[in-house]
C-alpha cells in the first residue's frame, strides 16, 4: 500500500525510520519526509542528473507539505538555471568576496572588508551557516549583537549613535559579500538577507549646539555636581568619561595642564585660564587618587550617573531633546574654531584627528577666514 506524506495526518500515523517516505514532484524530482522516532521530522529533495545521477538536498524542518514541495522546487529551479549545487557557507561567500576586492577594487577595499570579516563573521557563529539555509533572523540576531556591545561601551546617546552607524557599515559589506555569491550563481536566492534593513537616520553626528544664553541656562539648571562636569566639558572639550576618570593627580596647577586617559589613549591638554581655575577649585583640599569630579555620593560619574541628571537640567532649560552630554563637547570644539584656534591644536586637546576636526567643523574655520578676508578692500 502507498504511503502518503501530503497531510500532518498522514504524516503522525507513518513508521518512524531514517529512510525517507517519498512523494514525487515532477519527472525526476522528489520531496522525502524523515519521521524521527522523538521530535519534528525533517524534509529532504531528491533530483536525477541528466547523467543519471541522483542529488539530493537537505530542507530541514518544515511546516507543511507544500512549503518543503516549493522548497525542493526552487532548488532544483536553481541547479537547472546554473547555481552551484555545492553549498557555500557565509564565511566562503565573504571569502570569495574578499577575493573579488583585491582583483577589482584594490587592496585597501580589499582589506577594509577582511577586517570586519576576521571581526564578525570568519569566528561567529553565522560563518557556519549555509547560504541556502541563511535566515533574516540570523542577519538580524548578528546586527543586534554589535549593537549591544556598543552599550556596553557607550558614553551617552552619541556614543550608540556610533555604534549602530559601524554596523551599518558591517552590514553593507556583509550583503554586497552575499550579493556577489547571488550573481556568481553560489546561490538561488537573496531571501535570507535581502529585507535586514540598516539603522536609520545614525549616519551623522547630531550637530545640537549650544548659544551663549543656552549654556548659562543649562549650567542654571543642574544640579551641583552634574554642574561641574558639565562645566568641565565646556571648558576643555573633553569627553565626559575622559573627565570621570581624571584624578587629583593629573591635573597640574604650575604647567596649567590636564593628564587625560579616553578612548584615543593618554594625552596631557593646555588648560585656559578659566580653566585653571575651575580645576584649582575642584581639587581643593583632595588627596591626588581622588577623582576631581564626583557625584553628590563622591563617587566617579559613569554614563549610567550622569544620564539622568543631565537630562533633568536639560528639560529644566528648556533646551531641545537632542542636546546630550556629548552636545557639550561639539559646542566647546565649536567656539575654538569659531575664534580662530588652529585645527591642530584642537584636535590635540580634543583626542581627535586633524581631518575629523576639518571634517565636522572645518566649516566654521571657513567662516572665520572669510570674515577676515572680507575686511580686506582689494578692489
Amino acid at each position: 500500500m502507498a504511503t502518503t506524506i501530503n497531510s500532518k495526518t498522514s504524516r503522525d500515523k507513518l513508521a518512524p525510520r531514517r529512510e525517507p517516505y517519498w512523494s514525487r514532484i515532477q519527472a525526476g524530482l522528489y520531496v522525502g519526509y524523515r519521521k524521527p522516532t522523538e521530535g519534528e521530522g525533517t524534509w529532504i529533495a531528491r533530483r536525477r542528473n541528466e547523467d543519471g545521477k541522483q542529488q539530493y538536498r537537505a530542507l530541514g524542518t518544515l511546516a507543511a507539505y507544500d512549503d518543503a514541495a516549493r522548497a525542493a522546487s526552487e532548488w532544483a529551479n536553481a541547479i537547472d538555471a546554473g547555481v552551484s549545487s555545492k553549498g557555500m557557507t557565509v564565511k566562503e561567500a565573504c571569502e570569495h568576496y574578499v577575493k573579488h576586492l583585491g582583483l577589482h577594487k584594490g587592496a585597501a577595499s580589499k582589506a577594509d572588508a577582511e577586517g570586519r570579516f576576521r571581526r564578525l563573521v570568519y569566528d561567529a557563529k553565522i560563518g557556519r551557516v549555509d547560504l541556502s539555509k541563511l535566515r533574516t533572523s540570523e542577519i538580524k540576531t548578528w546586527l543586534s549583537a554589535q549593537i549591544e556591545i556598543g552599550e556596553s561601551d557607550a558614553e551617552d546617546e552619541d556614543d550608540l549613535r556610533r555604534a549602530k552607524d559601524s554596523a551599518n557599515r558591517n552590514l553593507a559589506s556583509l550583503k554586497a559579500a552575499l550579493n556577489l555569491a547571488l550573481h556568481d550563481r553560489l546561490v538561488a536566492t537573496d531571501a535570507g538577507w535581502k529585507t535586514v534593513a540598516k539603522f536609520k537616520d545614525v549616519g551623522r553626528r547630531r550637530q545640537s549646539f549650544l548659544s551663549a544664553d543656552q549654556r548659562k541656562a543649562l549650567i542654571h539648571a543642574c544640579a551641583c555636581d552634574i554642574k561641574q562636569l558639565a562645566t568641565a566639558m565646556l571648558l576643555t572639550g573633553a569627553r565626559p568619561g575622559e573627565l570621570a576618570n581624571a584624578s587629583v593627580g593629573h591635573f597640574d596647577r604650575e604647567q596649567g595642564t590636564l593628564s587625560l586617559e579616553g578612548k584615543t589613549g593618554h594625552r596631557v591638554i593646555t588648560l585656559s585660564s578659566a580653566a585653571i581655575a575651575f580645576f584649582t577649585e575642584q581639587t581643593k583640599n583632595k588627596i591626588g587618587n581622588a577623582p576631581i569630579l564626583a557625584t553628590e555620593f563622591g563617587q566617579r560619574w559613569n554614563k549610567d550617573s550622569w544620564k539622568k541628571p543631565f537630562r533633568t537640567a536639560v528639560l529644566a532649560a528648556k533646551l531641545p531633546s537632542t542636546v546630550v552630554m556629548y552636545t557639550l563637547r561639539h559646542t566647546a570644539i565649536s567656539e575654538f574654531i569659531a575664534n580662530g584656534a588652529d585645527s591642530f591644536i584642537v584636535a590635540r586637546l580634543a583626542g581627535t584627528s586633524t581631518a575629523m576636526i576639518d571634517k565636522h567643523y572645518g566649516h566654521l574655520r571657513h567662516d572665520k577666514t572669510r570674515a577676515k578676508l572680507d575686511a580686506i578692500a582689494i578692489l
